[in-house]
């Protein structure tokens, strides 16, 4: 299924000829686990009350969520030909007015986290059993927003929330090590009250494990640090900046999709 995903990402941004490749790449095998093995869902009622909250942070990696919607069911797996097209559902960051299974409208990053405190906080005053994952970018853990949201998920005591960190170390620029260190980054989230799980963000059995782990946690919410390649599965395309925003050529396509067959 992630091999899957990653073809739709593929042929989804040659296709449009836009689009953002590389963190989508990076994302698929931990979206493949949260769509196949963990979150619960309706497909055919994406308003089901008890479902759980899957937020996409960083909001630029919407191919890869798209591509986990239509094979869950929300909509045609034919549908994903018109990302970035004019009245597509299918806009280049996730928007949640038009598109089936998206939670929050996306785009501007850093906002995440904290729409995910909300989310984890009308659970509980609802009385609802519902889990919350939101998945961050390691670049807009740079901005001040997600660590207030850090701060106040910890003093709520979320631990219906899991945040899940796509730490593939580049940005839209360039390295983030060398934009803006995020090391210590584990223990930063420790001091901020936080339960904190680092995995290999391409192991599928850790990162069901991971998931499994943040089930049993209680009065403090979770981070998945999950270490990842950015562009995975594409040889040109891994730990390569150049496509975190720029999509690949048709020639191009071509020799990505015979790698992930």
């Amino acid at each position: 299924m992630a091999r899957r995903l990653r073809r739709h990402v593929i042929t989804m941004t040659a296709t449009a000829g836009s689009g953002h490749p590389g963190g989508s790449l990076s994302a698929a095998d931990i979206i493949t686990v949260l769509y196949f093995k963990v979150l619960r869902y309706k497909s055919e009622n994406p308003q089901w009350s008890d479902r759980d909250r899957f937020i996409l942070s960083k909001g630029h990696a919407a191919p890869i969520l798209y591509a986990a919607l239509a094979e869950a069911g929300y909509f045609s797996v034919s549908e994903l030909a018109t990302l970035r097209k004019l009245d597509s559902r299918l806009q280049g960051h996730a928007d949640s007015k038009f598109t089936p299974g998206v939670e929050m409208s996306a785009g501007s990053l850093g906002m995440g986290l904290s729409f995910a405190v909300g989310v984890g906080l009308a659970a509980r005053l609802n009385s609802k059993t519902y889990r919350t994952y939101a998945l961050l970018s390691d670049g807009e853990c740079e901005e001040g927003q997600t660590w207030e949201a850090a701060l106040s998920a910890a003093h709520f005591k979320l631990d219906n929330l899991a945040a899940i960190v796509d730490y593939n170390g580049i940005q839209l620029s360039g390295w983030t090590r060398d934009i803006m260190n995020l090391e210590p980054f584990s223990q930063k989230w420790q001091a901020f009250g936080w339960h904190t799980i680092d995995i290999d963000g391409h192991d599928l059995g850790q990162i069901l494990s991971a998931f499994q782990a943040a089930e049993e946690i209680r009065s403090r919410p979770t981070v998945i640090v999950a270490h990842t390649i950015k562009g995975k599965g594409v040889s040109f395309m891994e730990n390569n900046v150049a496509f975190h925003g720029k999509a690949p050529t048709q020639q191009e396509a071509e020799r990505a999709l015979k790698e992930l067959e």
